[in-house]
């Protein structure tokens, strides 16, 4: 349990298997939340995450941060910022892969995640609008994100299929 903030840091290539393990449990936990599928996370394998996990475009916009309840203790919690590489639209980054271990839930971590990470995205030079795109359903996590200042801009309907249930994700931004 925790009883105190958690510990929020950039992930590096020693947390690959960690980070994986999480990610697998937040996949099969709610499919409905994320892109990828946890059998494409299974076949394309932990190294897929390995030029995020290096933090050689940190300083630019594509990073991991990680949650622990101790320093020394398992990861509870991950988000990740990607920015856009193309030149127009380089100004715009969007938040993946958010995602609290469910022991963790409704103690913070969520928000101490983003908080680090909106701090961290206005130390980089020419960027100015953060996107997400949540599920429909998930009031806690939309709640959370407009209490960070992000607003629904839209809504994509059928954005997922999950075993032919489709899921509506509304689009959200916020400016920095």
């Amino acid at each position: 349990m925790i009883t105190h903030a958690p510990l929020i840091r950039q992930l590096g290539s020693a947390d690959r298997d960690a980070y994986f393990q999480l990610r697998l449990r937040g996949l099969k936990a709610h499919p409905e939340s994320f892109g990828q599928s946890y059998e494409e996370a299974l076949a394309r394998g932990a190294a897929r995450h390995d030029a995020m996990l290096q933090g050689e475009r940190a300083a630019e916009g594509d990073f991991l941060l990680g949650a622990y309840a101790l320093a020394d203790a398992p990861l509870i919690g991950v988000v990740g910022l990607l920015r856009n590489q193309n030149d127009k639209q380089r100004h715009k980054a969007s938040i993946v892969g958010m995602y609290v271990a469910p022991e963790a839930s409704g103690r913070g971590v969520g928000r101490a995640l983003l908080n680090e990470l909106l701090a961290r995205a206005a130390q980089i030079e020419g960027l100015r609008q953060i996107q997400l795109m949540v599920s429909r359903r998930n009031e806690a996590a939309r709640k959370l994100y407009e209490s960070f200042g992000f607003r629904q801009y839209g809504c994509e309907i059928e954005a997922l299929n999950v075993n032919g249930v489709f899921h509506d994700a509304d689009l959200m931004a916020r400016f920095m």
